[in-house]
Parts: structure tokens; sequence; C-alpha cells
């Protein structure tokens, strides 16, 4: 029992504050409004729908699969969108009745810069938090203006726990919905540490769902 809980703080920090400060602080999401969601199987992914879930807001995922599709629908993601088969604005905008999305949280980077910005509501907040298939390419900043008056933000985790007080109430949110049963941590692979190239790879190549695990 000590090692499953071992393994599930491990997994669960960086990701799990990353939730908190996404989804709490850097556009703080409110009942009743539709978020997007990229890389909604993925470990950030599966903690910012039961997150967003508990808030009340509807949430669209986007992945690259049936099987993460599954898993995205058994966290309790609203609606999800396979981005292999379907153009993602053109389904947000369906969804949403033609407004776009007040928030999208974005992992992916390069590959899902057009269908994030596409997707997005008058003054909606474009949210860049990884790059796993390659950075956003350089754009004009009128690009914004002409999608509504956009915003977009770079943020990472460490701006938003640069106090011991910011540090401490964002760990103590995240394992306080953990010890309540309310927040499930997914552990989809576990890799050996001499097989860290490997599960660098299947990062990379977005072959995990949850989060994974290197094991001394």
């Amino acid at each position: 029992m000590f090692l499953v809980r071992l393994k599930v703080a491990a997994a669960a920090l960086l990701k799990g504050m990353t939730t908190e400060f996404l989804l709490l602080r850097c556009y703080p999401v409110q009942a009743g409004q539709t978020i997007l969601v990229h890389a909604a199987a993925g470990g950030v992914g599966t903690l910012l729908v039961q997150w967003a879930k508990l808030i009340g807001a509807t949430v669209i995922g986007t992945v690259g699969s049936q099987e993460k599709a599954q898993l995205a629908r058994s966290f309790g993601c609203d609606h999800v969108i396979l981005y292999r088969e379907e153009d993602v604005a053109k389904r947000v905008r369906e969804l949403t009745g033609g407004a776009g999305v007040p928030v999208a949280y974005d992992s992916v980077g390069k590959d899902t810069f057009e269908g994030t910005l596409a997707s997005l509501a008058k003054r909606g907040l474009f949210v860049s938090y990884g790059n796993a298939s390659g950075q956003v390419p350089p754009f004009a900043p009128l690009r914004l203006t002409q999608g509504g008056s956009l915003y977009m933000t770079r943020p990472t985790l460490f701006d938003y726990v640069a106090t011991t007080d910011e540090l401490d109430a964002s760990a103590g949110a995240l394992f306080a919905l953990i010890s309540q049963g309310k927040l499930k941590v997914e552990i989809g692979q576990t890799f050996a540490l001499a097989d860290a190239r490997q599960a660098h790879e299947a990062l990379e190549g977005r072959a995990t769902i949850g989060a994974s695990l290197l094991l001394p």
C-alpha cells in the first residue's frame, strides 16, 4: 500500500499542481462554462477533465484514438473529439452553438495551434502550457485581433508556486481532492529508469495514456 501511495504522489505532484493553477488561477473556470482540453487522456489532461467537472464546467476533450476517447469519457469528459479524424475547431463550434470556448488548454503545441486558435470565443484565452508536438510557430499578434480580441499565455507552474504560501496552497488543494477520493491519478505506464529513452519516445509519439513513471 505504501508503494502504491508513493507512486500516486510521484505521478500527481507536478501534473496535479499544474492542473490546479491552470483551472483556478491562470484562468478561473466557472460552473456552467464550456472549456477545451487537448490531450484529454494524458497525465495532465485526465486531471483537468476531473477537476473541471468538480467545478461544474462542461469539458470538450481531444484525443488521438478510440481507446483514449473511452478513457477520457470515463473521467467525465462530456464531448470527445478524435483530432486525427475530425476538424477540431469546426466540432467545437458545433458543440457551442457557434460561440467557441472562453478558454482552451493546449499542451500539444505546433500540431494543434491553428485548431485551438479557431476554437476560441471572442476575448477567449489560449493557454499554451506544453509543446509535445513542437513549439508553436511564430505568428503576428494581429491574428489575435482577427480571432476576436483573443488572449494568449504561455505559463509555467514554477511562476505560480513562487512563494511558500503559493506552493503549500497548490499542493494542499491537490492532495485534499485525492485524499477525498474526488481526483483519480491515472498511471498509464511505467518504465525502468534504464529505459528512460523509450519513455521519452513514447511521450513524444503521444503513445501514452495518463501519467508515466520511471522506476529505479
